[in-house]
């Protein structure tokens, strides 16, 4: 039984209201979860945590206690365990605060994979490429947002390799471009900041987390009023949901997307949108890959698209609902985050 303490709530402890204390995005997720909405299941770090960082330059002496008791139940109820080599639990770390649903920091994707787990997540032929293409992700992103590399470099290689074998973007490279671009970064990321990529999960875990904290701390995050503190001190921090990975870029049969329940430029309510096949994260806002109308997913995959229409319906009783950003994986609708009008 876990004990619940201020500083980490899972997601059913929250709801809408307690947006101070979880961020946006945290208390969107909790109302979702609630409502019995298909969300990936997680917990959050409380803007209290964040706001304590602020004060003393330190997390929460028991922070680390909290967190590993909120995974080790999330790794119970998934049966799979963070590290483990073979199909792993893998994990996002995405940012928010009161102010705005929008994250403050790049997400972090696929929390977990190493060198060993990869190669077991790989093991299925099928999902070789899948297993490359998440480790790219995140040595790409841990490297950027929590090592301190320039993301420009990671992108100059990129564009290097795409050049090489002429292709337009990420998605035409294959396994074994991927794993040379694995290996670049993780070069890279040596050269740059003297430090090896780490290959411990829960350093991955702990390194972000605290990545956060001092950014912000810093003002690295600085996203206008955001950083305004509030009379009750919440408005200066930020809050961190951690949850499941599910995946939009296992094949033709998932993806991602934004769904809004009216047409952004006239207001006239419907289902209005952009889902990109064989996406994951921002790339379906990245324009590096032309997006498809939010209507092409009821002919792809009607039981989704009609989850998804009746998931907004039942948001709109509850917000003034702007958007829904959603995953796909293998067919099955998963939602992201509710932002509010």
């Amino acid at each position: 039984m876990v004990s619940y303490v201020h500083d980490v709530h899972g997601f059913v402890e929250g709801d809408q209201n307690r947006v101070a204390l979880l961020g946006c995005k945290g208390a969107s997720l909790s109302q979702m979860a609630h409502m019995g909405l298909p969300v990936p299941p997680g917990f959050t770090i409380t803007t209290e945590a964040c706001g304590a960082f602020l004060a003393t330059g330190e997390p929460p002496a028991d922070l680390e206690t909290q967190v590993g008791e909120h995974l080790r139940a999330l790794e119970s109820a998934e049966g799979k365990r963070l590290g483990q080599v073979d199909d792993p639990l893998l994990l996002s770390v995405r940012t928010g605060t009161a102010a705005s649903t929008q994250n403050t920091m790049e997400t972090i994707l696929d929390i977990g994979l190493n060198d060993l787990c990869v190669l077991g997540l790989a093991k299925v032929p099928e999902r070789e490429r899948f297993a490359w293409d998440s480790y790219r992700r995140l040595v790409q992103m841990l490297g950027s947002t929590v090592m301190g590399v320039d993301r420009s470099l990671f992108e100059d290689v990129l564009r290097r390799i795409k050049d090489q074998h002429r292709v337009a973007d990420d998605s035409r490279l294959d396994t074994c471009d991927l794993i040379r671009v694995v290996e670049t970064f993780k070069d890279l990321i040596y050269e740059e900041s003297g430090t090896e990529f780490p290959q411990a999960p829960a350093e991955q875990l702990r390194m972000a987390i605290l990545a956060v904290f001092r950014a912000w701390k810093d003002g690295r995050t600085l996203l206008g009023p955001h950083r305004k503190v509030g009379k009750d001190g919440a408005g200066g921090a930020v809050a961190l949901t951690v949850q499941r990975m599910v995946f939009g870029n296992l094949g033709s049969d998932s993806g991602s997307g934004v769904a809004y329940p009216r047409d952004p430029e006239t207001g006239r309510r419907g289902l209005y949108g952009d889902y990109l096949p064989n996406a994951q994260g921002r790339e379906v806002v990245s324009a590096d890959r032309d997006t498809l109308p939010l209507q092409d997913l009821a002919t792809r995959h009607p039981a989704a698209f009609d989850h998804l229409r009746r998931s907004m319906e039942e948001l709109e009783a509850h917000y003034h609902l702007g958007a829904v950003e959603f995953t796909i994986e293998h067919g099955t609708l998963w939602l992201l985050n509710a932002r509010v009008r």
